[in-house]
């Protein structure tokens, strides 16, 4: 099993979310996050205009079986990307093991 983490835009979160329903990834976690980048944010407060680091993104965690690791990447890295700098990072891990608090059960079939 992968751990895939991904840090998007919130611009593409209804995209993204989209594109995992139509191949079956229906349950994921997501937070919002701050974070800093190689991508420059400008404000303008009271016309006078100032740069900030601090970006504002959407940290999704998918867990998936192996065979669904590579469906679920470029499905993020299809639907997540605008082609510009700040499109965001993906993270895979591996996971040891699931269990299924409700009944106890472990293993891949804790995910479907």
């Amino acid at each position: 099993m992968k751990k895939i983490e991904a840090i998007i835009r919130k611009s593409k979160f209804s995209e993204v979310k989209e594109a995992l329903h139509e191949i079956d990834v229906n349950f994921f976690s997501y937070w919002d996050v701050t974070g800093l980048g190689n991508e420059k944010v400008g404000k303008v407060y009271r016309g006078v205009s100032f740069s900030t680091n601090d970006i504002q993104r959407r940290q999704l965690a998918i867990i998936v079986n192996d065979d669904f690791e590579q469906i679920t990447i470029d499905t993020l890295l299809k639907s997540a990307s605008t082609g510009e700098v700040g499109d965001g990072k993906i993270f895979v891990s591996d996971v040891s093991e699931t269990y299924r608090i409700r009944t106890g059960e472990k293993g891949a079939d804790t995910l479907k």
